[in-house]
């Protein structure tokens, strides 16, 4: 009961919106938005450091601060044990203060057909920031994209949502 409360507690402190918007046989849409305590700069500065707030469950590695983001090089990318590597997605748009936008197959995505567009839009709302974040997933995977995949991706990135929110706002993604 009391991990129930907890989580419920995490959720509403949170105050995040998130839906898989819209599926298909051809794949699914997913949306996250949340209000940070923080100017969008700042925020804008720390969806580049994902090491320092992405979760290491969700990494290839196991560490999360093997990640990095790259705009010189266009790469949301991980360093694997052995000199191992991984692009999870390519940079296709980033204007310094308000847009990020990649390209590419999260996590188990990338071992199927599958392709996506992930786009970030901040927004100043005050003295906080509006992120809105899409997922656009389409291609074949087995079983089928949003019958096997639309609810676990959503999942995943919503946690990553809710840990740069925290991040930001507190500086510890947890």
């Amino acid at each position: 009961m009391k991990m129930l409360v907890l989580a419920l507690a995490v959720v509403a402190a949170t105050a995040a919106r998130a839906e898989v918007s819209d599926r298909s046989a051809a794949g699914f849409e997913i949306r996250h938005s949340v209000v940070i305590a923080a100017p969008p700069a700042k925020v804008y500065a720390a969806l580049l450091t994902p090491g320092r707030w992405w979760s290491s469950a969700h990494s290839w590695s196991g560490d999360a601060a093997n990640l990095t983001l790259d705009l010189a090089k266009g790469c949301f990318c991980e360093t694997l044990p052995k000199g191992g590597f991984v692009r999870h997605m390519a940079v296709v748009y980033a204007d310094g203060a308000s847009q990020l936008r990649l390209e590419g197959a999260l996590g188990p995505l990338v071992l199927t057909g599958a392709g996506g567009h992930l786009g970030v839009v901040l927004k100043p709302s005050g003295d906080q920031t509006s992120l809105a974040l899409t997922y656009d997933v389409g291609g074949y995977a087995k079983g089928g994209l949003a019958e096997t995949w639309a609810g676990p991706v959503d999942g995943a990135l919503g946690e990553q949502v809710s840990r740069l929110k925290r991040y930001v706002e507190t500086g510890k993604p947890e």
